[in-house]
Parts: structure tokens; C-alpha cells; sequence
């Protein structure tokens, strides 16, 4: 039987944790998705004040240097007693040499005696046919939730130890990876993302080769 060659789609990321949420979720539809790094396209500027100028910048840059399609991924938490804040700067909130653990303790810190204590996880990805794509395709997503008073959970990434996502008792770094994609930002934007993909052909259910939609 001729088995079709899978469609390369560039992730504009090296976070491995990121790579294979977009895999487990594009493999089905036969596309390969590959980390930017194995074409030693470096880090950009991320100079935008919006998510989803960011996300354009890093997936155009990655269309540019690879010349294959990109996808990007620009997402943070955003904190009412902060008025929005750490938004855009929630990977390197803590500054110079900032680290998953620094960032979720500052934020902590800025909360000590705050009763307002809601939040979310802002998602926005972008797919780029091509550098110059006049007319990307743009995704976004959120995840309600409340931060903790302190980090609870091995699993997950970035601020998910302190995230208390709503309608759980837990935090998002105790949820299993299916629960999680089940209800996370980056799972909900992808699954608009792959909506879109179909509807303009980019994808196509006779290219499923295994799996669930």
C-alpha cells in the first residue's frame, strides 16, 4: 500500500515538553512536527506587546530560516491582583537567568496576603505556510483557574505547580497529560488550530493514519 510522505511542519520551540503536545495531536493527521533547533534556528525577539505579535514574530522567523511551514506557540499567565501581569513576561518574570522555579516563587511573593487570587493561562498559536504568508492562521485559547499558596505536583511545566485549574481540587502539575490536554489552553487552541487546518485543506481527514480525532 503507498503510504503517503508526512508533511514536515516546524514547531518554533526546542521546549520538548511543547514539541510533543503538537505531536501526539498532529501525528494522527499524518504531519511531522519538528523542533526548530534541529535546523539551528535560534531563539528570536520577542519584541511584540501581545501574545500573538509574539507568536507571528518567532513562527515567521522559523518559516524564514527553515522554509517550511511553522507553527508557534506564545502563552503565559495572566494574574487579576497583577492586573494582567506576568502576561507576555511570565518566562522571565523573575529576570536575567530566570527559571521555571524562580518565576513561580516571585509570584507567590507579589500574592503573600492577596485574597483576589484568580488567573489564567493565555494561549495563541499561529501557523505560517510560508515567511511572508499574508493571512496566518491565529488560535487562541484560555484556562480559568486561581493561584495556590504554594506549589503542589510534579507534572507539567512553567507555572502549572501553583495553578489550581477550575472545577479541580488540585494543581495543574497533578493532572494526568490526558487531563490536562483535555482542558489546557495550548490543548484547547490546538484543537481550534487543527479545526482550522482542516477547514482550509491544509490537513485532511483522509490522512488520518491512526488514532482519534
Amino acid at each position: 500500500m503507498h503510504t503517503l510522505a508526512k508533511q514536515q511542519i516546524v514547531l518554533a520551540s526546542g521546549n520538548k515538553g511543547k514539541l510533543a503536545e503538537f505531536d501526539q495531536m498532529l501525528t494522527a493527521f499524518n504531519i511531522e512536527v519538528l523542533p526548530q533547533n534541529q535546523f539551528n534556528v535560534t531563539e528570536v525577539a520577542e519584541t511584540g506587546t501581545t501574545f500573538v505579535e509574539n507568536a507571528i514574530i518567532k513562527a515567521r522567523h522559523a518559516a524564514e530560516i527553515t522554509g517550511k511551514a511553522a507553527i508557534a506557540d506564545d502563552s503565559g499567565i495572566e494574574v487579576d491582583a497583577l492586573q494582567g501581569q506576568p502576561g507576555i513576561y511570565s518566562a522571565r518574570y523573575s529576570g536575567p537567568g530566570a527559571t521555571e522555579t524562580t518565576n513561580y516563587l516571585k509570584l507567590l511573593d507579589a500574592l503573600q496576603g492577596e485574597t483576589l487570587r484568580s488567573a489564567r493561562f493565555q494561549c495563541v498559536l499561529v501557523y505560517m505556510r510560508h515567511a511572508k504568508d499574508p493571512t496566518p492562521i491565529i488560535c487562541q485559547a484560555s484556562w480559568e483557574g486561581t493561584i495556590n499558596h504554594a506549589p503542589q505536583g510534579e507534572q507539567g511545566h512553567g507555572y502549572d505547580p501553583v495553578f489550581i485549574p477550575q472545577g479541580f481540587d488540585c494543581s495543574a502539575a497533578e493532572l494526568t497529560r490526558e487531563q490536562k490536554n483535555a482542558h489546557s489552553h495550548r490543548g484547547k487552541a490546538l484543537e481550534l488550530l487543527v479545526s482550522a487546518m482542516k477547514a482550509q485543506g491544509i490537513i485532511s481527514s483522509n490522512n488520518i493514519t491512526g488514532g482519534h480525532q
